[in-house]
């Protein structure tokens, strides 16, 4: 009867049972690795959405700036531009002798104040406020501007 239960334990059961441990084990370590697997899996997806959201705001950041670039750039030019018709309405001629006669020599006159006025403030003769300057300033660069665009027939 002893022979019959170790044969018993030696043959089928011994290895039913060292199969189920064996099996407890390898089931435990890969529930242990799925786990691991699933913490990493979370801490590679948080930092891949910060990334997305990081690069999202360096792209809003950079669309605003380029649209504020763009809109500066059309503001300049078409401050230049207007500029440049201030300056080319400075020289037509409407066919009043006089009228002429007098835009004729009042873009000479008014330089020739802008430069005695900046001259004399520069040499501390007299002190200019900053809206003089700024007069005396724009009247100078008409008038060479004017004469400037003439030179090069525009």
């Amino acid at each position: 009867m002893l022979s019959a239960l170790i044969s018993f334990f030696g043959g089928s059961v011994f290895r039913m049972i060292w199969g189920e441990v064996s099996h407890w084990f390898t089931a435990k370590q890969e529930h242990a690795h799925e786990i691991e697997r699933m913490r990493l899996q979370g801490v590679l997806d948080a930092d891949q959405h910060t990334r997305n959201l990081e690069a999202i705001k360096v792209q809003a950041a950079l669309g605003v700036k380029t649209i504020q670039v763009q809109a500066e750039a059309a503001v300049t030019e078409l401050e230049a531009q207007g500029w440049l018709e201030a300056v080319k309405g400075t020289t037509a001629r409407i066919g009043i002798a006089w009228v002429d006669a007098w835009n004729a020599t009042i873009r000479p006159g008014v330089a020739t104040w802008a430069i005695a006025m900046m001259s004399l403030a520069e040499f501390k003769v007299i002190v200019l406020s900053e809206f003089a300057a700024s007069v005396a300033s724009a009247a100078l660069g008409i008038y060479l501007a004017d004469r400037n665009l003439q030179k090069r027939g525009k």
